[in-house]
């Protein structure tokens, strides 16, 4: 027979996180959609084409793990495509934000 003790100090041990950490990249998740940032001309073209300003683009905090390793910075544009049932890829932009 176990312990009560016994059953929570293993419990403990097994919960408690490793010395070293691996960095968890969210964007490999296949859950996650693809994020990748718009260059100028990019941004420009769809700034004209949906006949918008930046400020009217959805919303992206710069701190979002999906995009992360993009370098962005504020009031960059990025491109999120999506998997779709209809279209294959649903095609949406957002705008980095702090």
């Amino acid at each position: 027979m176990v312990n009560i003790a016994e059953k929570k100090a293993t419990k403990k041990e097994k919960s408690e996180p490793k010395a070293k950490k691996e960095a968890l990249d969210v964007s490999k998740h296949f859950l996650v959609p693809k994020h990748s940032k718009v260059s100028e001309a990019e941004k420009n073209r769809v700034i004209e084409q949906y006949k918008v300003t930046l400020e009217e683009f959805p919303r992206i905090q710069i701190s979002d793990p999906a995009i992360a390793g993009l370098d962005v910075t504020t009031n960059d544009l990025i491109k999120v495509e999506r998997p779709s049932a209809t279209a294959k890829i649903t095609v949406f932009y957002r705008r980095v934000v702090k």
